[in-house]
C-alpha cells in the first residue's frame, strides 16, 4: 500500500486547520460582493439527481438555462448541467447555450458493481454527449487498504473515456468523488486525494450528496492542501469540486474563500473550481438582486 503522505511530505495539522478555518469564517462578510457571487455562479455544476427525474423534467431544467440570459443578461451561465448518464443525450439535444454536460457515472453513488459495468456506463455517457464524467472512488477497495485496485479502476475509466472522446475529436474531463464523509479522517481524505490525482483525475470532488455527511469546510481544506502539494511536486493543476449540502450563497462563499486562501486566484475559474449544486443558484441570484429569486 502506497504511503502517499510520506511520498508527498504531507501531514494534516488539525490545530492549524481549525485556526485557518476560523479566520476564513470571520472574513466571509468582507469577501461578499456581486463580483464574487457571479464568479461562484459561473463555476456551478447545476445538478438534478433525483430518483424521479424524467426526460421531460431534465429538458425543463435545460430550457431554464437556455433562457437564463434573457432574464439576467448581466450574469454568466453556469459551467455545466449535471445529470444521470442516461440523460446525457437529453441535455445534448435540448442545449442551446454554452454549458457543458456533466454526468455522474460508474454506478453512482455507491460504486458497487463490476468494473466492466462501470466502464460501459461511462463509455455510453460519453458517446451520448457527456463532456465531464464524475465517478466515485471505489471505497470497497480503498477502505480495505487495497489502494492499487482503487487506483486501477480510476485509470481504467480514464482510458475508457479518453478513447471515446478521441474518436469524437474532443476531450472529456474526469472528476473523482472521494465521499469524504465516509473516509472520516483527514489522513484517509489526504491519501484518497493523492491516489485519485495520481490515477488520472482532472478534479477531486468531496461527496455524492447521497450520504449523511457530505461537503464540509474541513474536508475541503485537506483536499485543497493536497492539491497544492501535488502541484508543487508535479507541476500539474488539479481542480476541486465541493458538492453535497451546499445550499446557500454563504456556503458557496466559504468554499470560494478556502480555494482562494490555499490555491490562489489561479484556481478561481471553472477550469479548476466547481460547485456541485441543486439549490444554491437561486440563493446567489437573490444575494445580488436583493430579492427572493426562484428561477431554477
Amino acid at each position: 500500500m502506497t504511503d502517499f503522505l510520506s511520498k508527498y511530505g504531507y501531514a494534516p495539522d488539525q490545530e492549524a486547520m481549525n485556526r485557518a478555518l476560523e479566520m476564513i469564517a470571520t472574513g466571509l462578510e468582507g469577501m461578499a460582493s456581486e463580483q464574487v457571487y457571479k464568479e461562484c455562479f459561473s463555476m456551478m455544476d447545476l445538478t438534478t439527481l433525483k430518483t424521479d427525474d424524467t426526460p421531460a423534467s431534465v429538458t425543463k431544467l435545460v430550457n431554464k438555462v437556455n433562457s437564463f440570459k434573457e432574464s439576467y443578461p448581466e450574469w454568466p451561465l453556469p459551467a455545466s448541467l449535471c445529470v444521470y448518464p442516461n440523460f446525457a443525450s437529453v441535455v445534448r439535444d435540448a442545449r442551446k447555450c454554452d454549458v457543458n454536460i456533466t454526468v455522474v457515472s460508474a454506478c453512482f453513488p455507491s460504486s458497487q458493481s463490476f468494473l466492466e459495468v462501470k466502464l460501459r456506463e461511462c463509455e455510453l455517457a460519453v458517446e451520448q454527449g457527456a463532456d465531464e464524467v464524475d465517478i466515485v472512488l471505489a471505497l470497497n477497495a480503498f477502505l480495505a487498504g487495497d489502494y492499487e485496485t482503487a487506483a486501477e479502476e480510476i485509470r481504467q475509466v480514464r482510458k475508457c473515456i479518453d478513447a471515446v472522446a478521441a474518436r469524437q475529436g474532443r476531450q472529456v474531463h474526469l472528476k473523482v468523488i472521494l465521499e469524504t464523509g465516509l473516509l472520516r479522517t483527514s489522513e484517509n481524505i489526504a491519501n484518497a486525494s493523492f491516489l485519485a490525482m495520481e490515477a488520472g483525475a482532472d478534479f477531486i470532488k468531496t461527496s455524492t450528496g447521497k450520504v449523511d455527511v457530505n461537503a464540509t469546510p474541513a474536508s475541503a481544506y485537506v483536499m485543497c492542501e493536497c492539491i497544492a502539494r501535488y502541484h508543487e511536486t508535479t507541476g500539474k493543476k488539479i481542480g476541486f469540486k465541493p458538492a453535497g449540502g451546499i445550499s446557500s450563497a454563504a456556503d458557496a462563499l466559504c468554499y470560494y474563500s478556502i480555494v482562494s486562501t490555499l490555491l490562489g486566484k489561479e484556481w478561481l475559474n471553472k477550469d479548476l473550481f466547481r460547485f456541485g449544486v441543486s439549490r444554491v443558484a437561486n440563493s446567489l441570484l437573490s444575494a445580488v438582486e436583493q430579492k427572493t429569486v426562484s428561477f431554477f
